[in-house]
C-alpha cells in the first residue's frame, strides 16, 4: 500500500508540471550550453532522457532542426528541441520532423507549438484523474492529442516499472 501512496504522490507532482509556451521561451539567441540547460530544465522534470550537445549537433547535421546562426539558437530551434526531447524516445527523428512539418503546414509554428503544449499540459494535469480531454476537431488536433497521450503513457509506465521493479534472481540450469 505504501508503494501505491508513493505512486499517487508522483502523479500529483506530474500534474503540477507546466511545459513552457512560446511566449515563455527565451526571446534572445542562446549558445549550445544555454540551450541544453533550458531544454533539460523543461523536460527533465518529466523524467525523460536529457538532451546533450552531441544530440543537438546530430539533429543539425541530419537537418532535423535548422542550423544555428553564428553558434546561436533561436526560439524556433528551442521549440523544435523541446518537442524532439519529448518525442524522441517514442518516434524516429524523421517521424518527429515530418509530424512537426505537417502540423505547421496548416498553422503558424508558434500557434502549432502552443496548441501541442496546451494538449500535453492538459494530459499531464489529468493524469490519473480520468477526466476527458478536450475533443479533437481536426486531424492535426487528433495527432497532437495522440502524441501527448503517448508521452504521458510512456512516462507513467516507466514510473510504474521503476516502482515495482524487484531484483531478478538468475534461474539455475539443472543438468
Amino acid at each position: 500500500m505504501a508503494e501505491f501512496d508513493q505512486y499517487h504522490r508522483w502523479e500529483a507532482q506530474i500534474r503540477q508540471i507546466q511545459l513552457p509556451h512560446w511566449s515563455e521561451l527565451p526571446k534572445f539567441d542562446l549558445y549550445m550550453d544555454q540551450v541544453v540547460a533550458f531544454v533539460n530544465d523543461a523536460i527533465g522534470q518529466l523524467g525523460v532522457e536529457l538532451i546533450t550537445p552531441a544530440m543537438i549537433n546530430n539533429y543539425v547535421k541530419h537537418q532535423v532542426i535548422i542550423a544555428p546562426v553564428k553558434k546561436k539558437y533561436q526560439t524556433m530551434q528551442l521549440a523544435d528541441l523541446l518537442l524532439i526531447g519529448l518525442l524522441k524516445p517514442l518516434f524516429s527523428t524523421e517521424t518527429i520532423r515530418h509530424g512537426i512539418d505537417q502540423v505547421t503546414a496548416g498553422d503558424f509554428p508558434k500557434q502549432a507549438y502552443d496548441n501541442f503544449i496546451d494538449v500535453l499540459n492538459e494530459a499531464l494535469k489529468n493524469l490519473g484523474q480520468g477526466q476527458p480531454e478536450t475533443p479533437a476537431k481536426t486531424l492535426n488536433d487528433k495527432l497532437m492529442q495522440v502524441a501527448a497521450d503517448t508521452i504521458v503513457n510512456r512516462i507513467q509506465s516507466e514510473q510504474l516499472l521503476r516502482m515495482i521493479e524487484k531484483p531478478i534472481k538468475p534461474i539455475k540450469q539443472v543438468k
